[in-house]
């Protein structure tokens, strides 16, 4: 008996370590769409503003509020470690619907999806530029590389894939069809790291913008890439220069707007047609961007700057938060499916991450308010005391 408990708790820690390496893999994010994505829209890429940004290109993501696909521009981000590169993420048929596999970094671009996003990006691998010695050197001949800015680059003309190809998505009818090699496959249990801090708020930014919905620019974005995350607006953005091919929403697709209640929608279904428990966030990338007050003056800049750095930390540690609970939650949906429980199950489980996802936003809110209530003191403080006299000449 002893022998066998101890067979069962190794087998427990092996399962255990198994599911921690794989904590990082591309994972799929819990919402499901019965119809697919547009063509990726034609567009330039604007300059690398400095060294150490790589380029991460756009795509149609989904938001279930307005039952749309909406653009996240393109755009350059700092590199997370030195030796990363990022793997973007792609829509496939999955089920008997799309579903969206979401990007990572990693010290190897993994699979995603054989989508053709340009720029070194061609469908498989990266050929924009390569790290040497702590330092990222771009390839000129497939990216907008400055030299008088940039002196690490190159020109590797021969890695240009010169097919053109604007589909989204990966499977299905019409999709690329591609599978991983065993190599992507194994680059995707390497240690990876999610989207950072600047590319949620890149996202939530291009969300909240009507005119990135799919609705209203027929596949033709104004914005269609920038330079730094969150840009949406200088001489560096960049609008598409024509949709990448037709597309038409099912007629069935509910009017944007029209249902604002988070449940479930003609065109869209919540995690494998689960009814979702009420109209609140069930998972950390539901909830709403959280704004950002406006720096207020206390008299002292010394202890304005002190709480602009302390505020800016709490809004890192907590956009980290958000995205490690997301994680957990995507894993435990693909858990799920592997298992094939029933409904009864699924809907218990998402009751749970309703729990956990307004646990997380009740702390975030007190934390907040801490910080607030810890600068009020000091404003009346400094406001209370006299002003100092001027002494006669």
């Amino acid at each position: 008996m002893a022998i066998r408990s101890i067979r069962r708790l190794l087998f427990a820690v092996v399962m255990i370590l198994a599911l921690s390496a794989a904590s990082y893999a591309q994972v799929a994010v819990g919402v499901a769409v019965s119809f697919g994505p547009p063509p990726l829209p034609v567009y330039v890429q604007p300059p690398c503003p400095a060294e150490g940004y790589l380029w991460t290109p756009g795509y149609w993501a989904w938001d279930p509020e307005f039952g749309d696909y909406y653009w996240v521009p393109g755009t350059w981000v700092l590199a997370p470690e030195v030796g990363f590169f990022w793997t973007p993420g792609y829509w496939a048929w999955s089920g008997g619907n799309f579903v969206f596999y979401e990007g990572y970094w990693g010290p190897v671009v993994g699979f995603y999806g054989g989508i053709n996003y340009g720029f070194g990006f061609f469908g498989e691998g990266f050929v924009g530029g390569r790290w040497d010695n702590g330092r990222f050197f771009y390839n000129r001949a497939v990216t907008n590389v400055s030299v008088t800015n940039i002196t690490n680059v190159y020109n590797n003309t021969t890695v240009i894939n010169r097919t053109e190809n604007r589909v989204s998505f990966n499977g299905g009818n019409g999709g690329v069809q591609a599978r991983p090699t065993r190599e992507q496959e194994a680059a995707a249990h390497e240690r990876h790291i999610p989207p950072v801090a600047a590319q949620t708020q890149h996202i939530q930014a291009a969300r909240s913008n009507p005119q990135l919905r799919a609705s209203a620019n027929n596949g033709k974005p104004s914005v269609a890439a920038t330079a730094k995350p969150g840009a949406f607006s200088g001489r560096d953005v960049v609008p598409a220069k024509q949709a990448g091919g037709s597309w038409k929403p099912p007629a069935n697709r509910p009017a944007p707007g029209g249902n604002k209640s988070g449940g479930n929608k003609p065109g869209s279904e919540s995690w494998r047609n689960v009814q979702r428990p009420g109209g609140s966030p069930v998972h950390p990338s539901e909830l709403p961007a959280r704004e950002r007050p406006a720096p207020q003056s206390s008299g002292n800049p010394k202890q304005d700057q002190k709480y602009q750095q302390q505020q800016q930390k709490l809004y890192t540690k907590q956009d980290q938060e958000r995205q490690k609970l997301q994680q957990k939650q995507e894993q435990e949906h693909q858990r799920l499916d592997r298992q094939k429980v029933d409904d009864t199950r699924r809907q218990q489980v998402e009751q749970q991450h309703q729990q956990q996802t307004q646990q997380l936003q009740q702390k975030h809110e007190q934390q907040q308010q801490k910080l607030q209530s810890q600068q009020q003191p000091r404003e009346r403080s400094n406001q209370s005391k006299p002003p100092k006299e001027e002494k006669p000449h």
